[in-house]
């Protein structure tokens, strides 16, 4: 078989199973998010002007005055909860093929952005302050929607959905209620069988919008679901 008959088999026998909707792109957080994310809120002033951002959790303290990328940070306070009256959200926003996580408190109609990092690092950081080993395996690529790929064995023809094993069914049934809390999803499988020492062959490509794995409740789900597929 060349690689040409190869490739026409895998794509016709690929399992799809699509949630269907756009990936989030913004979501409402509580204040303990922004901890479980490594950060401290910070009331003080930047460049000069009284206002909230964000630092590396455990870093700074009331008093601190310092800079990055050429803007001076003075803190005031580390804040332990929500200013009044103010909600947080963070969105990910794309430049230059790049994902970034914005978070502003909002008032109304008022916002303050208080964080802009590339996405990508921060899951990363996140996934292992949390020790979510396997979604930091399976990460592939982040943009609105972050790409989770786990592979196992050598590739052939892909099993069709009613040959496939428990493990497989189990772990589609559990994606799938990920996607509804997270609103969108989609699962490309691959199943190849057992090699002779008993082993699942397989591949799978799962997409989850990259603002929801900042849920912990949702990460934690994800993580679980691809360690259980083996």
């Amino acid at each position: 078989m060349n690689l040409l008959e190869l490739r026409e088999i895998q794509a016709l026998n690929t399992l799809v199973f699509e949630t269907l909707g756009q990936p989030e792109k913004e979501r409402e957080f509580k204040f303990k998010s922004l901890k479980r994310w490594g950060l401290d809120l910070v009331l003080g002033k930047k460049g000069g002007e009284e206002t909230y951002f964000v630092a590396e959790y455990g870093k700074r303290k009331a008093g601190d005055v310092y800079q990055e990328e050429g803007v001076e940070y003075e803190v005031s306070e580390i804040l332990e909860e929500l200013p009044k009256n103010k909600k947080l959200f963070a969105h990910i926003e794309m430049e230059n093929g790049r994902a970034y996580l914005v978070g502003e408190l909002r008032e109304g109609d008022h916002n303050i952005e208080i964080l802009r990092l590339p996405a990508a690092s921060l899951l990363l950081a996140y996934f292992k302050k949390h020790r979510l080993h396997h979604l930091i395996e399976a990460l592939r690529n982040v943009g609105t929607a972050t790409e989770l790929v786990k592979q196992r064995g050598q590739e052939g023809k892909p099993y069709p959905f009613e040959k496939l094993p428990n493990v497989a069914r189990r772990f589609l049934r559990e994606a799938k209620k990920v996607e509804k809390e997270a609103g969108f999803g989609r699962v490309a499988l691959a199943y190849f069988g057992e090699n002779k020492d008993g082993d699942a062959r397989f591949r799978v490509s799962w997409l989850l919008p990259t603002i929801a794995l900042f849920e912990i409740d949702i990460a934690e789900k994800a993580d679980k679901i691809l360690a259980a597929f083996k």
